[in-house]
């Protein structure tokens, strides 16, 4: 491959800044696993889909082929959750030499890499080797090459074997940036996968026939903080439907007692109570469901699903819950860990936000019409399933790739004769 002139000098000046030093193995993992191996550069930022995605390249393609190993390898920060068998260790300092000796160590079959920068040194060593390098998830990388290094972007965009780009407008971008066409692909932006949680049938059958089709809402993951303001919502919404019930599930339990007596006493409501095993009536307004592990239930009861926090300290939980189930999501302006989903939700149209108790109570009242409910939560389904489509395209692109994924050995050590690169 070519060493043009630009990267050198740019290799030159990242590697004055890059920390020195070697990297630790991971705990458990004395040497290279047998069979194809993946290696997984992971930015700080980890994009949402990713661990989903890992998974998926964990999964048995097909009885030609051996699973790969995945090597992941973390920039800083705390390790992701990712799925079991991963082997992590931390990332080589971008330098010529560490990148040699990673991979010499590791002997990758195929380099992927996410994000919003491409690593030059990796970039270049690994094409030195042999080894091909994809670019997952791709959209035009931010500034960081600067202009006074002529043509590095383009030499880093046509080393490598294949690009996917999120989308029509990120490939088109990146083509004028310099990729090749003929190694540009489109799989869809990297998402989050949807949460189907389970219930019980029996139960989801017992307690829609004892509602009777009555308008019900659901507060998730309701904090203390925000007891007051659900409940003056909830008063709002039965002006204009006195049959409605709110299902609130607290996020934390032992709140159910406090809350109830808040129901009962400041507002007059009638109260059950899901751990006393006291059903939902007719005459019940609120239903405190404070048993762990039904949430699937209540969302596949609920049209209409408030994520509890997000009008104060951040949801509680993933929006992405009741998007599987077929419940409406209305949410306030804080999304706590889950801001990204949220953010691509309301670009579908999936969401319903409120700023303030008066606008949640509104809310609900609307969504009461069945019609609306279930546009939202068709647009919610549609924007979530589109990740796991993109997560599949990318998995068979990927592993379509290894040149090692029929043989159960590991490939050769490199040998000592591979010619030698200028260091920087």
């Amino acid at each position: 491959m070519a060493f043009p002139l630009g990267l050198r000098l740019y290799l030159y000046a990242t590697a004055r800044r890059a920390r020195p030093g070697g990297q630790a193995a991971p705990a458990g993992v004395a040497e290279r696993p047998p069979g194809p191996l993946i290696w997984m550069p992971l930015p700080a930022g980890i994009p949402p889909g990713l661990p989903e995605l890992i998974g998926h390249l964990q999964e048995a393609p097909g009885a030609d082929r051996t699973v790969p190993e995945m090597l992941v390898t973390l920039a800083g920060g705390a390790a992701p959750s990712l799925p079991p068998d991963v082997l992590v260790t931390s990332a080589p300092p971008q330098t010529l030499p560490d990148i040699r000796r990673f991979l010499d160590r590791w002997r990758p079959d195929l380099v992927v890499l996410t994000g919003d920068s491409l690593p030059a040194a990796l970039i270049h060593e690994a094409r030195r080797a042999g080894i091909a390098v994809q670019w997952i998830d791709a959209a035009p990388p931010r500034p960081g090459h600067p202009k006074r290094f002529p043509g590095v972007l383009r030499a880093l965009l046509q080393s490598l074997s294949l690009i996917v780009a999120r989308d029509r407008e990120a490939a088109r971008a990146l083509r004028r940036l310099g990729a090749p066409d003929s190694r540009i692909e489109i799989a869809g932006t990297l998402h989050e996968e949807p949460i189907v949680l389970p219930h019980v049938e029996a139960e989801r059958e017992a307690l829609a026939t004892l509602l009777r089709a009555r308008p019900v809402w659901l507060v998730a993951g309701l904090p203390e903080a925000e007891e007051n303001l659900v409940l003056e919502a909830h008063r709002a919404a039965l002006r204009k439907a006195h049959r409605l019930l709110l299902i609130a599930v607290p996020h934390d339990p032992a709140r159910a007692e406090g809350l109830r007596v808040k129901m009962e006493i400041a507002q007059g409501w009638s109260v059950a109570c899901r751990s006393s095993d006291e059903e939902p009536d007719e005459e019940v307004q609120a239903y405190i469901a404070d048993t762990e592990g039904e949430m699937g239930l209540w969302y596949r009861l609920a049209p209409i699903t408030y994520m509890g926090g997000s009008l104060s300290s951040g949801a509680r939980r993933s929006p992405l819950e009741p998007a599987a189930l077929g419940s409406a999501i209305v949410h306030g302006p804080e999304h706590g860990p889950h801001g990204a989903t949220f953010v691509r939700l309301a670009e579908a149209r999936a969401t319903r936000p409120v700023l303030s108790p008066p606008e949640l109570g509104r809310a609900v009242a609307e969504l009461i019409a069945p019609d609306r409910a279930a546009a939202l939560a068709h647009n919610a389904w549609e924007a979530s399933t589109a990740g796991a489509e993109a997560t599949d395209r990318l998995a068979a692109m990927i592993t379509a790739a290894l040149p090692a994924a029929a043989r159960n050995e590991a490939p050769a050590p490199p040998s000592g004769d591979r010619p030698e690169t200028e260091e920087a």
